[in-house]
This record gives C-alpha cells, sequence and structure tokens, in this order.
C-alpha cells in the first residue's frame, strides 16, 4: 500500500468555499450566542457562582442559549476548517462516521473504509431529531400539553428567582395576551401572588403586571396594575386582566399561524440538507482526487 500528498489545487475551489461561507455564518452565529450567554451570566454573578443555576427550580433561559451557541460554535469550526484545509475527519463528523478507520501515516484522514459507512451525521441527526420532535409532538398533543403544563407552573414557581426568566414569561404573556398555564389562579403557585393568609407579600393575590389589560391611555408600563386584582369577583377579572391560559393560547396561535411554522421548518431543513450536500459532495471530491493518484 502506498500514500500520497496531493494538491489542495486539485479539489474544486466552488464547493469548498461555499462549504465555508456556509459553515462561518454558524460559527459566527456560535460565537454570538456564547458571548451574549456568558454576557448575561456575568451580570447575573453566575460566573462567580455556578451553583446558582442547580439552586434555580425553573429553566434558566441563558443556559438554552448557550447550549445553542455551544452546538453552532461546534459544528461551524469543523465545518470551515474541514473544508479550508480539505480535512476528511472534520468533514466526517459534520457528515459521516465510518466503523472501521485505516489512517494515514501521521494520523491523517481515512480514504475508504472496508465495512459500509453509516450514516451519524451531525447535522443529519439534528435534521432527524427536529422531525421526530414535530411528529411526536402532533401524535401525543395531550402528553406534550401536559408536560408544558408542568413545565410552565414549574417556572411559575421560579418567576421571582431570576430576571431572565421573569422577562421571558411576561413576554410571552404580553405576546399572547395570557395569564398562567391555565388561568389567573395558576399564580397562586409563586410564594409571592400566593393569596393563602401566611403571604405578607404587597403583591398576594395580584398577577405581574403582563396579565394586565394595556391600557392606550397609559404611556408608562404600570407595573402596579395586577396588585389586588383576585381579591375582586372573578367575574370582574376580565376587566384588567387577561384570564385565558397561555397554553390555551398557544393552541389557538398554532392554526393561526401553521403556514409561517411550516414555512420556518422548511426553510431550516433545506439549509441543513443544502449543508449535507456541501459536505458530502467535497468528500468526494477529495476522495476522486487522492484516488486518481493511488498506486
Amino acid at each position: 500500500m502506498h500514500y500520497y500528498r496531493y494538491s489542495n489545487a486539485e479539489v474544486s475551489c466552488w464547493y469548498k468555499y461555499l462549504l465555508f461561507s456556509y459553515n462561518i455564518v454558524f460559527w459566527l452565529a456560535g460565537v454570538v450566542f456564547l458571548g451574549v450567554g456568558l454576557w448575561a451570566w456575568s451580570e447575573k454573578g453566575v460566573l462567580s457562582d455556578l451553583t446558582k443555576v442547580t439552586r434555580m427550580h425553573g429553566i434558566d433561559p441563558v443556559v438554552l442559549v448557550l447550549m445553542v451557541g455551544v452546538v453552532m460554535f461546534t459544528l461551524g469550526f469543523a465545518g470551515c476548517v474541514g473544508a479550508l484545509r480539505e480535512n476528511i475527519c472534520l468533514l466526517n463528523f459534520l457528515l459521516q462516521a465510518s466503523p472501521r478507520i485505516r489512517q494515514w501515516p501521521g494520523g491523517g484522514c481515512p480514504l475508504h473504509s472496508a465495512a459500509p459507512r453509516k450514516f451519524c451525521s451531525a447535522i443529519v441527526l439534528i435534521f432527524f431529531l427536529e422531525l421526530a420532535v414535530a411528529v411526536l409532538a402532533f401524535l401525543f398533543q395531550d402528553w406534550v400539553r401536559d408536560r408544558f403544563r408542568e413545565f410552565f407552573e414549574s417556572n411559575i414557581r421560579s418567576y421571582r428567582d431570576d430576571i431572565d426568566l421573569q422577562n421571558l414569561i411576561d413576554s410571552l404573556q404580553k405576546a399572547n395576551q395570557c395569564c398562567g398555564a391555565y388561568g389567573p389562579e395558576d399564580w397562586d403557585l409563586n410564594v409571592y401572588f400566593n393569596c393563602s393568609g401566611a403571604s405578607y407579600s404587597r403583591e398576594k393575590c395580584g398577577v405581574p403586571f403582563s396579565c394586565c389589560v394595556p391600557d392606550p391611555a397609559q404611556k408608562v408600563v404600570n407595573t402596579q396594575c395586577g396588585y389586588d386584582v383576585r381579591t375582586q369577583l372573578k367575574s370582574k377579572w376580565d376587566e384588567s386582566i387577561f384570564t385565558k391560559g397561555c397554553i390555551q393560547a398557544l393552541e389557538g396561535w398554532l392554526p393561526r399561524n401553521i403556514y409561517i411554522v411550516a414555512g420556518v421548518f422548511i426553510a431550516i431543513s433545506l439549509l441543513q440538507i443544502f449543508g449535507i450536500f456541501l459536505a458530502r459532495t467535497l468528500i468526494s471530491d477529495i476522495e476522486a482526487v487522492k484516488a486518481g493518484h493511488h498506486f
């Protein structure tokens, strides 16, 4: 068996630089997500005390931002370096892996695998995970609804524990004109808004300001508009606050915007398929050049 060295100029530059451009967007987006996430943690003092994350009962939105950033940064970096250096190992990380690998001298990348290659691409895996989640969410709507209710209620309990979580819930309630998971009573789960006699909070028997029906005449947001609102007769609640739960609001939002949701999903899927096509084509091009010099 003889090994060879080949020139980078022999591989199509068109696929190489197109794949590089495709992945540099992912890498830069990953850098932005990581930067924003670390900045948010720094502002909250989490970087100096990471146990704050574990002590929180609800979810910290910054964790999701950091997870997305890590995935995009890793895939983008592997794709950029793999495309520029024509490194099949890194491109295989994006696209495919072989169960048996023959190494070039000095730890280089493989040319062929004796066993059939199996697709276990990072991009393909993400694509099929997205597809599986969408299908399962459609088939098991009651289960998804129950899990979302538990998730929402858990975060209601932690509403005052984290400013980012608080802003996320407020944005969700304002955008969908809803209050709580199934209604304003869900805010009894939070120690500050609970109506029990043991509570001495000024927000007792109230709701967050994001539950309030906006007054067009007010140019400044009244953050105390929800105080004591649940001490009134229930029939009068809808005069000052939203009485519809956010789960019902989201269930109503999806059918109205199904074409937008489907369009976003198709656009993301096409971008992923395009990346798979570029990586596979570049790998085939590199292997064809290597095979032509093999003797």
